[in-house]
């Protein structure tokens, strides 16, 4: 169950993406706001992590910009929203960067920590978390991946705590 301040804190983290975006573009950077339609995790033979579902265009286009180029992320920034209460969905924003191209496509995250618990639990274990990039098309069965190599930056400190004992 999503609450009005969930949501409300959804809304503004994609407004916040796509204004840091702009000044991102501002400064001669190419950077792209993804809209997931969906963000689940996912713990597969093939990939564990979240999938972040976007549309198809969406999907094309940065599937485009990484594989026929010269983007190279090699540099992530995450914002995470703390929630208002423990039932709220977590909120936040992962920037993937490549400094040298000077490209950045920002991943707005909405993630249910139950159903989340056993990816993070092996991301801090493994000290990776993986965000795949996909969408529902169904000619579509690839993904691309951006990985973190501090999940707890998508999680409460207290949640650390509590799954590291």
């Amino acid at each position: 169950m999503t609450t009005d301040a969930a949501d409300s804190q959804w809304t503004a983290v994609l407004e916040d993406a796509t204004a840091i975006a702009e000044e991102y573009q501002e400064n001669g950077w190419d950077a792209i706001v993804l809209e997931p339609d969906a963000v689940s995790p996912v713990d597969a033979e093939e990939r564990t992590g979240f999938d972040v579902e976007v549309s198809p265009d969406e999907y094309e286009f940065l599937e485009r910009l990484i594989e026929s180029s010269e983007v190279t992320v090699t540099t992530a920034d995450v914002y995470y929203r703390p929630p208002e209460n423990d039932t709220d969905p977590r909120i936040a924003l992962a920037v993937e960067r490549d400094d040298e191209t000077e490209t950045a496509v920002f991943v707005p995250l909405k993630y249910d920590l139950d159903d989340s618990r056993a990816v993070f639990e092996t991301a801090l274990r493994a000290e990776e978390l993986l965000l795949h990039v996909t969408t529902d098309a169904p000619a579509d069965d690839g993904w691309v991946s951006f990985s973190h190599d501090d999940p707890s930056l998508f999680l409460e400190e207290s949640d650390v705590r509590e799954w590291s004992q």
